[in-house]
């Protein structure tokens, strides 16, 4: 209960000095910070029950959120990769200096043909930036599956929050063209234009680093609003 206390303390500081500030910042917390933010009572609290894959911490003009990323980690492979069948996302926002959760994402693995084998979020095409300059973050968060021939048919989910509205963009690679579908809800042509090009610039890097192969004509079908994009004759 002291251990809270004065944990409770210490966000309500950060959060005024924090409050002062316009610009949008995010950084990734170490462990020992994470440790010492998430304490097992907290975790139980806010219901973090797999291995917590990595936590950062933004702010904006409303404040300090955290947002914690989990994996269920279910093994370690003699390569070191880690097969996780579960992960969960917890956004958390400091308010009088407590942690409260204002949204989470859950998903698993499907198997379906394609046998997927593991989930885990994507880092690299994630961040929490002010892509519209009105002082609030925008989260973009990005994970993806393996399946029998690893992100040749695995899959890529997009999740965007604005202003507290969750919008998605769901691919599904495929070895074969017809097998390539990529959806995009209706609220993506409705964000910034910023923000609409920050994710695209994701998934042209995806297609760079060979992470993803969106159907052909992908960016034009984008541009004219398309919400289901696929190969198929």
């Amino acid at each position: 209960m002291r251990h809270l206390f004065f944990l409770s303390i210490a966000l309500v500081s950060l959060t005024n000095v924090i409050a002062q500030k316009a610009t949008v910042t995010s950084e990734l917390l170490t462990d020992k910070q994470v440790a010492a933010l998430l304490p097992d009572t907290l975790r139980k609290v806010l219901h973090i029950n797999f291995p917590i894959f990595r936590t950062y911490r933004y702010t904006d003009k409303e404040g300090v959120h955290y947002c914690i990323l989990t994996e269920s980690r279910e093994k370690i492979t003699t390569d070191g990769d880690t097969i996780n069948l579960k992960i969960k996302a917890i956004n958390v926002k400091v308010v009088n200096g407590t942690l409260v959760k204002v949204w989470e994402i859950n998903d698993n693995i499907i198997k379906d043909e394609r046998n997927e084998s593991s989930i885990w979020f994507w880092t690299k095409y994630a961040d929490f930036k002010d892509y519209d300059g009105d002082g609030l973050a925008e989260p973009v968060i990005t994970y993806g599956t393996a399946g029998m021939n690893g992100y040749g048919d695995g899959r890529i989910k997009f999740i965007i929050y604005y202003k507290g509205q969750k919008t998605a963009i769901r691919h599904q690679n495929g070895v074969l063209d017809y097998e390539r579908e990529t959806q995009v809800d209706k609220s993506f042509y409705v964000l910034p234009q910023a923000l609409q090009a920050g994710v695209k610039q994701k998934m042209e890097l995806m297609v760079a680093n060979e992470r993803a192969i969106f159907p052909a004509g992908w960016q034009k079908d984008m541009k004219n609003k398309e919400t289901q994009i696929d190969e198929r004759q």
